[in-house]
């Protein structure tokens, strides 16, 4: 019975098209949480990095239900840009306009 569920399953995501794999993907990201990273740049040098991030959303208009010119998301703020959360270094709410160069991943580290 799992067997016959598996290849159901499989099936099922071959299927869909790249970005409804993409969405499928994101949404189990958004329920499972992730380690995310954002490093924001000015130039070429490392000006803020955020570490351990859920998830990095679009913020919509409330009356038009349009996406807006910036991110947002909660992480933690890496004051000395060490990579590491250490003492001190709290847990903030953070806004990125789509205007800034800035790079977002997952953390390799645990």
């Amino acid at each position: 019975m799992r067997v016959l569920l598996l290849v159901l399953v499989s099936t099922a995501l071959l299927a869909c098209t790249q970005e409804q794999q993409n969405k499928i993907h994101r949404e189990i990201q958004n329920w499972t949480g992730t380690n995310g990273v954002l490093e924001i740049y000015a130039g070429e040098k490392l000006v803020k990095r955020f570490l351990k991030i859920d998830k990095l959303s679009t913020a919509l208009g409330t009356d038009d239900g349009k996406p807006r010119a910036y991110r947002y998301g909660y992480g933690v703020l890496d004051e000395n840009l060490n990579g590491v959360v250490d003492n001190g270094e709290k847990r903030v709410y953070f806004e990125i306009s789509d205007f800034n160069t800035y790079v977002f991943f997952d953390n390799p580290r645990p």
